[in-house]
């Protein structure tokens, strides 16, 4: 289960979650980092770690400059470098819980040097804790090859997208590490639309134009449009949401574009094309609006379900 730092912290519904079903994985997709010190994430993700009994997984993103400095009054500088240096800060935090060493990391803009053994956390069974980060540009893409567990892959992408700039990215940051580029998971949020009918996929297709004309008129993602020849849709989206127009960002999202950043099919299809998209590239696939989808109508959940199940094997 992936869970979404939004408007509630995911650490308690972690806890109660992974009480409640035993079985499952579980994974932030994404915590906000910079408006935490890495001593904070690596603690969470010790005490989860042993909580879950190593069924936990600490996925990291940046945010963008308006949260990280406006609604949690932290430093944001550089993204991709930033997150470079936090991630390689909390890695050193956790190897100074298992005692490998003492904690000592110097970095640009991270500074940890005091763990008292009073205050470093119990020991544990499931200390081999999996760090993962959300990554779009080149540069954080490369920060994941080289040092993270996984990547959590943006909910707005095309398979050009994943072959052409995401894969040749983590792999150049993995040949920095010297290690495979297949030693990095690949967590893939699908905006997955079922129904047997247009109608019964209409509100879906809607939310999806919806969610993915926001992503799209920010300006750091316009090259997802333009790389398909879609050249222009992020300013015209930008223009939209200034004027508060939303039906008409929906609108922009054409069929072509749906077809890109979604898989569109009747229930009994949409598990096998899931596979045919993402087999041998990901290692998770997360039904990016299953949540909404079943809020609104619960007699889905079970169809949900098989296409899960239909997946996983």
């Amino acid at each position: 289960m992936l869970f979404t730092e939004g408007g509630q912290v995911p650490w308690m519904m972690i806890a109660a979650a992974s009480m409640a079903a035993p079985k499952l994985t579980f994974a932030t997709g994404i915590a906000v980092a910079f408006p935490r010190s890495p001593m904070i994430s690596a603690q969470l993700a010790w005490e989860l770690a042993r909580n879950t009994q190593g069924r936990f997984r600490l996925g990291l993103g940046s945010q963008v400059k308006g949260h990280v400095v406006r609604r949690y009054s932290a430093q944001y500088d550089k993204p991709a470098p930033q997150m470079r240096d936090y991630l390689q800060a909390v890695q050193a935090c956790i190897r100074a819980f298992r005692q490998e060493e003492k904690l000592s990391y110097d970095g640009r803009y991270y500074q940890l040097s005091y763990l008292p053994a009073q205050w470093s956390p119990p020991r544990h069974d499931f200390e081999d804790i999996k760090l993962d980060i959300s990554a779009v540009g080149p540069y954080m893409c490369r920060v994941a090859g080289e040092l993270a567990d996984g990547v959590h892959v943006h909910p707005m992408h095309s398979m050009p997208y994943i072959h052409n700039r995401l894969l040749p990215a983590l792999a150049e940051g993995a040949k920095r590490a010297n290690r495979p580029p297949a030693a990095i998971d690949l967590i893939v949020p699908v905006f997955a639309i079922p129904g047997d009918t247009p109608e019964e996929r209409q509100a879906l297709v809607h939310r999806t134009r919806t969610q993915l004309a926001f992503y799209g008129s920010t300006p750091n993602y316009a090259f997802q449009f333009d790389d398909l020849g879609f050249t222009g849709t992020t300013m015209k989206l930008g223009q939209l949401i200034k004027a508060g127009d939303m039906q008409g960002m929906a609108e922009t999202i054409t069929d072509e574009m749906l077809e890109h950043f979604a898989v569109v099919g009747r229930w009994d299809d949409l598990a096998d094309k899931i596979i045919d998209r993402y087999q041998g590239i990901a290692s998770r696939v997360v039904m990016y609006l299953a949540g909404e989808n079943i809020a609104r109508n619960p007699t889905n959940l079970g169809k949900w379900g098989e296409i899960a199940r239909a997946v996983v094997h």
